[in-house]
């Protein structure tokens, strides 16, 4: 009972907020290709939810831009042709966050905080960014503002980009008060 006022209050902050910042576009860029199945199906599903979820506190559409995969023999060269490619797409001004395995584990609340942090500085997008399977070059990892990770486990890229969109769909859930996050 006395969680109520404390979410209409935060509703009507956001509410609030909404007026004053543009909305925030939000890049997800990811070597390879979904292929047609339930994975894509899923992804497309939590994308649609988080932008619908994400309007009410000023997220713009949710892109998903596939990179090629590049098909050079040397590994080295496969990872500085597929983040040309990633680095080529990177909205001016955004925040890059790369997904790496050996980056920082957050809780949704945190990457929720981040979102609202970056919103409130008015950036004009956050890029999120999925390498291929060598990984991406040092100088498009050093351009990252943060690095995340989805605990120490390897994933395949394809459920690492289900999961972030899961989790910007959990975070928008958080900013606008929706009970979908229970923790």
């Amino acid at each position: 009972m006395g969680g109520a006022p404390q979410q209409r209050y935060a509703r009507e902050l956001i509410c609030f907020a909404s007026a004053a910042v543009s909305p925030v576009r939000v890049v997800i860029a990811a070597v390879g290709r979904l292929k047609q199945g339930p994975e894509r199906e899923l992804a497309a599903s939590y994308r649609k939810r988080a932008e619908a979820t994400g309007r009410a506190f000023g997220l713009r559409e949710i892109e998903v831009i596939e990179i090629r995969e590049s098909r050079a023999q040397d590994a080295g060269r496969r990872r500085v042709e597929e983040s040309i490619a990633i680095a080529n797409i990177i909205p001016d001004g955004a925040v890059v966050i790369v997904l790496d395995g050996r980056g920082e584990n957050l809780d949704s609340a945190a990457l929720a905080g981040l979102l609202r942090e970056w919103r409130a500085e008015d950036r004009a997008a956050v890029c999120f960014i999925v390498g291929g399977a060598d990984g991406l070059a040092p100088s498009l990892i050093e351009r990252a503002k943060l690095r995340i990770a989805f605990g120490k486990a390897t994933w395949p890229h394809q459920l690492v980009r289900i999961m972030l969109l899961e989790q910007v769909y959990r975070a928008a859930t958080i900013l606008s008060g929706h009970p979908y996050h229970r923790a």
